[in-house]
């Protein structure tokens, strides 16, 4: 069986000159964040498979997985309270 990561290292691709380089599903032209954001305003899946029929459950899982890799990766900056300015000033 294949990881979750494993499936969107095959799926998910960048290619110069296809959509300025963004991560696309392999094989379309179909964009992960267009794919996300469908997601994000509709999770039934059923209107998605009949805009983009080529789609499959496991490109979606594949896109999935790589939002979630990317959130992984992001470094975390601490922050710091910075004592209140005087407001009598």
């Amino acid at each position: 069986m294949k990881t979750a990561q494993g499936n969107s290292k095959e799926r998910i691709v960048r290619i110069p000159g296809v959509l300025g380089g963004k991560p696309v599903i392999r094989g379309t032209r179909i964009p992960v964040d267009m794919i996300l954001e469908r997601l994000a305003f509709d999770l039934d899946l059923k209107t998605l498979f009949e805009d983009y029929p080529d789609l499959t459950e496991e490109d979606i899982k594949a896109c999935i997985a790589y939002a979630k890799e990317l959130v992984e990766e992001e470094e975390i900056i601490p922050t710091y309270d910075l004592p209140a300015k005087p407001t009598h000033l």
